[in-house]
């Protein structure tokens, strides 16, 4: 999603945050365990588990929950066994959507996926349906307040960043895949803390989005897509003022 679309949205969950926060503190645990396992338990040689770590750091999950997540990842403690997918579909009004899941039951998260798309109004479409219209790289949201343009552009861009876009209430980092890792120990080197740090998937282009009607029809089907227990991400191109995102 854009740049001002990720901001609105984060604006707006950490408002319900106490209420989700036992789900987010849920979904990092389960990519903090992938990460563990599929690439060990030491995060300066673990880029993933780094990545997973800084975002853990910006919900304030205890460090007792991040040291247990990856214990169960590289089999110190007992724990279930994590598989990611990447499903793709489209909201109502022809806004396209991909959705990152982590699960230990396939065909749960595929059924919830499918379902919830049905019954919202809009459909799940096969591999490759929608993923062209995006673009995969590194996306960093910091707030105006943790930083200023010319600190944050030295350090980003010396370690690798492609851009920085200045918004009214906050930066937007963006970094190929090879190089985020690198731009993101920089910021914490720099202690440059992130409101959000992830592998995104960045639209091409955007749509539009007009009508508040609209909006909220598209805003529901995410919100519940985002609410599935299974779901990590969601990413989509519609453009969606902020008055309306408020209004959710």
């Amino acid at each position: 999603m854009s740049g001002h679309s990720k901001w609105s949205t984060i604006k707006h969950k950490k408002g319900a945050a106490d209420a989700k926060r036992g789900k987010i503190f849920s979904r990092l645990s389960k990519d903090i365990t992938l990460a563990a396992k599929n690439g060990g338990g030491d995060p300066d040689m673990n880029p993933k588990l780094r990545t997973v770590l800084l975002k853990a750091r910006s919900e304030n999950m205890p460090v007792e929950n991040t040291e247990r997540a990856i214990k169960k990842g590289t089999g110190e403690l007992p724990g279930v066994v994590y598989e990611e997918f990447v499903y793709e579909g489209y909201a109502p009004h022809g806004v396209a959507v991909v959705i990152e899941v982590t699960t230990d039951n396939k065909n749960r998260a595929a059924s919830d996926v499918r379902s919830t798309f049905s019954k919202n109004g809009g459909n799940l479409a096969g591999a490759g349906a929608v993923a062209f219209m995006f673009h995969r790289t590194g996306q960093i949201i910091i707030s105006k307040e943790k930083t200023d343009e010319d600190t944050l552009m030295e350090v980003a861009l010396e370690a690798g960043a492609e851009d920085l876009k200045v918004e009214d209430e906050y930066f937007e980092v963006l970094a190929p895949l090879a190089d985020f890792d690198h731009v993101s120990q920089a910021l914490a080197k720099a202690e440059i803390e992130p409101d959000n740090a992830e592998l995104a998937y960045l639209p091409e282009n955007l749509i539009a989005i007009t009508e508040a009607s609209d909006a909220k029809q598209i805003l529901r089907l995410i919100d519940l897509l985002d609410d599935l227990d299974d779901v990590q991400n969601v990413f989509h191109n519609a453009d969606i003022p902020t008055e309306f995102i408020n209004e959710e």
